[in-house]
């Protein structure tokens, strides 16, 4: 099987950023050696037996980072310069203070106890998972430099990868960025659920021709009486109907607003009627019935 960020189970075996950040957080409560031991492993990405190899010579505190030897080179003295935090710098001169001799180790330790002591911080720190072991910082730090745009030759360096393949396998992680892009899927998806379509149609067209739409029932675009320069006024010969919202035109640079073909039909009702109830068209009843044949308008009774 070859190597992948994630074992036959499907579990990551990386740390996430936050989850660095919880342990360096936990770490900070322990003695100085476990403090300092597992900062040096999270800010550097080293093997846990290359972080034990360490002596007082191995820190540069002048060019601010940390000589470490390659053990997995099988005899060959290969070694990767890497740079430390200044607060991590200040903490490891206050460890090599109180060591007797300079080339003694930093940290005194088998490699067991070293993993044990990243393990214990793990549990309290609450990682839990195939990610919770020393390798999973490694892991972590690659990922983490790889989406802070670190050069991917430089990571490769920095971890001590013979070939870059195998560093280029940690850009396989999903980082913020990737998460942002595919965010963008998400909203495209979203904005494909269509809305429900507003009743207030002709509302919202009245107001973007300039008109303001009083609440009648009406669907014309009529300009409310509040803000109308000049108004229709009813003949007072016209009966009244009900209903009828006595509407107001207010005419703007020259616009004349359009009329509902319901009101015009309320109008042509108000004539009807007027006309009814006039002498004229009696008369023009009783004319039209005078010329029909005498024989038609005895069998239906009209004089």
């Amino acid at each position: 099987m070859p190597w992948t960020m994630y074992n036959r189970e499907g579990q990551r075996k990386y740390l996430t950023r936050s989850e660095r950040a919880s342990f360096l957080e936990t770490a900070k409560q322990k003695s100085e050696a476990v403090r300092t031991f597992c900062w040096t492993i999270a800010a550097t990405g080293c093997r846990i037996s290359e972080a034990l190899a360490l002596t007082g010579k191995n820190i540069d505190f002048e060019a601010e980072h940390v000589i470490i030897e390659c053990l997995k080179k099988r005899g060959r003295q290969v070694f990767r310069a890497i740079p430390l935090p200044t607060e991590l710098l200040e903490h490891l001169k206050a460890l090599i203070s109180s060591k007797p001799q300079p080339s003694e180790r930093l940290w005194p330790w088998s490699r067991m106890t070293g993993y044990r002591r990243i393990c214990e911080v793990m549990q309290q720190a609450g990682i839990t998972g195939a990610q919770a072991t020393p390798k999973g910082l490694r892991h972590g730090f690659g990922v983490c430099a790889i989406q802070a745009k670190v050069p991917l030759n430089l990571v490769q360096r920095w971890l001590g990868h013979a070939d870059i393949k195998t560093t280029a396998i940690y850009t396989s992680a999903m980082g913020p960025e990737e998460r942002e892009i595919a965010s963008r899927m998400w909203c495209d998806s979203l904005r494909g659920v269509s809305k429900p379509k507003s009743k207030t149609r002709s509302k919202s067209n009245a107001h973007h021709n300039g008109y303001n739409v009083p609440n009648t029932g009406f669907s014309s675009p009529l300009p409310s009486h509040r803000e109308s320069g000049s108004s229709i006024n009813r003949d007072p010969g016209l009966p009244e109907v009900i209903g009828d919202p006595q509407p107001t035109i207010n005419i703007q640079n020259g616009a004349f607003p359009r009329i509902s073909c319901h009101l015009i039909q309320i109008w042509l009702k108000c004539i009807r009627q007027y006309l009814q109830s006039t002498s004229f068209f009696s008369g023009l009843k009783g004319g039209i019935a005078a010329s029909l044949p005498l024989r038609w308008r005895s069998a239906r009774g009209i004089p």
